[in-house]
């Protein structure tokens, strides 16, 4: 019994922090509203058009900003009150969904409102998401970042299973409209959240004084810190082809298995229970390694065949479990690197290639697997995925190899040395 307190101790470790639990319980109710739009929406576009490309192309246009623009947003953070920047980016977003749900429950929503509404999701996304990845550490502090990590891809993925559940029931009982009037109201929760923290408590970063090429500064500052720069391209290549769940899985339901909204939640909602026991398993360990990504990217890779090959919707949604823990444990550990490997100054705009990298992607990805999938099958759209991840992992083994060979070969340059720092910083941190 006393090992199990010990562990549910550090497992939970962070949560003792006030600030974190106001903004941990205040995620959990708003990501839940966020995945419940995301499912009405997905099949608001099916139900329009019935075509895979423009559930490619709608889910492509929330994140075009972030791909376009997305170290303009990291800069925002690093100079802004991260605080005060996440009331307005949250307010806009309620409002957003708002206009949306007023469009379905009168009739007259059309395909480019949506086009429309979701490219102005993106631009709020823009300052809105690295803006929440770098407030984080200043709510914690470096120690217990990893494990506040974790957590966070708990809350959005236990998130995907109270979210599309409701959602699933809403839709049926109530119709499409009804999801996007709560996801507007769920952004109420985050607001009350920000609003209940104690300042005092916050360890803010310095904000960056403006200059001219701090936008540059931030690119060069990752391509020459090669744990930074080896690990962001890892993440884009999985995202491009890999992270695009929303328009696969609903193919895969649709299409695959011809089934309904029912399967769709279904499949989303395994996804997340195997991804919240992948991230309880990742804030249990907190210790981000290079040997711990390599192999989780690989191991993602493997179970998203897996899927792709499976017979049936059970067999499916058993290995779709195990898929959400392995795909939640890399993106985690992730994260967590790059967020102890930068230095405070960057962070935000490291972050935010982060952000372009994971999520600025899907303007590229969405719509070339809605594709894939359209004009040969889901499952191939799948499997493309899966050869993608299991190349990025590849070329993360092969990188740290290369790098642990130059280090004893004696000729650590710049980068290399940034990067063993980091590396340091980053054990230390952990342990």
């Amino acid at each position: 019994m006393t090992t199990l307190r010990a562990a549910a101790r550090q497992t939970f470790s962070s949560l003792r922090i006030r600030n974190f639990r106001l903004y941990f319980c205040a995620q959990l109710i708003s990501v839940s509203g966020t995945w419940m739009q995301t499912v009405a929406q997905a099949w608001l576009v099916l139900h329009l058009t019935g075509n895979g490309v423009d559930l490619g192309i709608v889910v492509g246009l929330q994140f075009l900003p972030m791909l376009l623009f997305g170290p303009i947003g990291g800069l925002v953070a690093d100079r802004m009150n991260k605080r005060r920047l996440l009331f307005v980016t949250q307010t806009c977003g309620g409002v957003l969904a708002l206009v949306l749900g007023i469009l379905v429950v009168s009739d007259a929503v059309q395909l480019w409102q949506v086009y429309v509404l979701a490219a102005l999701l993106g631009v709020v996304n823009l300052f809105d998401n690295p803006a929440r990845q770098t407030f984080m550490i200043e709510m914690v502090g470096r120690d217990d970042l990893p494990n506040a990590v974790s957590l966070n891809t708990v809350v959005m993925n236990a998130s995907r299973v109270i979210g599309p559940a409701i959602g699933g029931v809403v839709i049926t009982l109530f119709g499409l409209g009804v999801c996007f009037f709560v996801n507007a109201a769920s952004y109420a929760a985050v607001i009350i959240g920000l609003s209940m923290m104690r300042t005092a408590e916050l360890r803010p970063t310095e904000r960056v004084a403006r200059a001219r090429g701090q936008i540059r500064e931030g690119f060069v500052y990752v391509w020459r810190t090669p744990m930074l720069r080896n690990t962001l391209l890892a993440v884009a290549l999985i995202g491009i082809f890999a992270y695009n769940f929303t328009v696969t899985l609903a193919l895969l339901a649709k299409t695959t298995f011809h089934g309904g909204a029912g399967t769709y939640s279904l499949l989303t909602s395994c996804m997340a229970v195997g991804a919240v026991a992948g991230g309880l398993i990742a804030a249990h360990r907190a210790r981000p390694t290079p040997r711990l990504l390599q192999v989780l990217a690989l191991v993602f890779g493997g179970l998203l065949a897996a899927v792709a090959l499976a017979p049936s919707v059970a067999m499916a949604a058993v290995l779709i479990v195990l898929m959400g823990a392995a795909s939640i444990g890399f993106i985690a550990t992730a994260n967590a690197t790059l967020q102890l490997g930068a230095d405070p100054s960057m962070r935000g705009r490291v972050m935010s290639l982060y952000a372009m990298a994971f999520l600025g992607t899907t303007p590229i990805g969405a719509p070339l697997v809605g594709a894939i999938a359209q004009w040969s099958s889901p499952r191939i759209s799948l499997l493309t995925g899966a050869v993608a991840t299991v190349v990025a992992a590849g070329l993360l083994m092969w990188r740290h190899l290369a790098g642990l060979r130059n280090t004893q070969d004696g000729s650590p340059d710049e980068g290399r040395m940034v990067e063993a720092k980091a590396v340091s910083d980053v054990a230390s941190s952990a342990a």
